[in-house]
């Protein structure tokens, strides 16, 4: 067992490298949407539907990220506690809740309690690709799109008026977060900083217009951030099962330790009665070729 865990946290050490370049890697990529965004935003007065708050939200949908394999500590069910009191949030201010998920852990969690999951994504926790986190927006984006007054035809998803994404952020090798964001209706930050005396506010032209710019932008930018979040989750995935791994290997250690101790003590024990039956048995000849005599 101590090999086999060894061997797991070793692989966990290997992959974490690569997972936390490939996050290091679509940051600035993000960041730079989020700019451009920021910008359409700010600079034109264009009101999109993915930008624009319902009046009245009846209904949410929940993006529960989690792992396809076990064996990594609390990561999933971190997540799923997370995932579980934004549930419960949305529930107390009157909406219903869809949930979406990724990752074999909270497919396996939901079925086991009979709670419906809308759709789920399982079999990349640990190598996540873009053609997957586009899948998943599209989806999410599809649901966001739809009337929730009207009934979901056959084989679309039913339509909500919030998304919510629950993953875990890579802080360090040490900490690894779970947090809820809200991802639709966008929530663009945009910059407080105000220009200074002799600074001119930037001029921005939309071609062909705003409206088809931001037809193009958003669902990206929404794609961009739901790829982050599982480049994030599957860094922290490894980071959990390398600690988890780690731990196990010198639980395993301290056990080879506890049981050769024990295996020695009654080695010498059987040892001793051995040389003390034998010696008892010396004795008694003695005494008998002495009474003998």
């Amino acid at each position: 067992m101590k090999k086999i865990t060894r061997a797991m946290e070793l692989i966990a050490a290997s992959r974490i490298i690569k997972a936390q370049q490939r996050a290091r890697g679509a940051a600035p990529y993000a960041r730079e949407l989020t700019r451009a965004v920021s910008a359409l935003a700010t600079y034109s007065n264009v009101d999109h539907p993915l930008t624009t708050d319902p009046e009245n939200p009846r209904r949410a949908a929940v993006l529960v990220v989690t792992s396809d394999r076990g064996l990594a500590g609390a990561y999933s069910s971190s997540v799923l506690k997370e995932a579980e009191r934004l549930v419960e949030k949305l529930k107390q201010e009157g909406k219903e809740v869809d949930l979406y998920v990724t990752g074999r852990k909270a497919e396996a969690y939901y079925k086991f309690r009979d709670r419906a999951v809308v759709r789920a994504w399982t079999g990349f926790s640990d190598q996540p690709t873009y053609d997957v986190a586009a899948d998943i927006g599209s989806t999410l984006i599809e649901a966001f799109l739809g009337d929730v007054d009207e009934p979901a035809e056959e084989g679309r998803v039913p339509a909500v008026d919030e998304v919510h994404v629950v993953f875990t952020r890579f802080r360090s090798m040490l900490t690894q977060e779970p947090t809820a964001i809200r991802m639709l209706p966008l929530e663009v930050v945009e910059g407080t900083d105000a220009p200074g005396d002799n600074e001119l506010l930037p001029l921005y032209e939309f071609e062909p217009s705003a409206e088809e710019v931001l037809d193009a932008l958003l669902p990206r930018y929404v794609q961009s951030r739901i790829f982050f979040c599982l480049l994030q989750a599957a860094a922290s995935e490894l980071a959990a099962r390398q600690k988890a791994m780690k731990s196990a290997t010198d639980n395993a250690d301290e056990l080879i330790k506890k049981y050769k101790r024990i295996a020695n003590q009654a080695r010498q024990a059987g040892i001793t009665q051995e040389i003390s039956e034998i010696v008892g048995g010396v004795n008694a000849l003695a005494d008998a070729n002495a009474g003998n005599e």
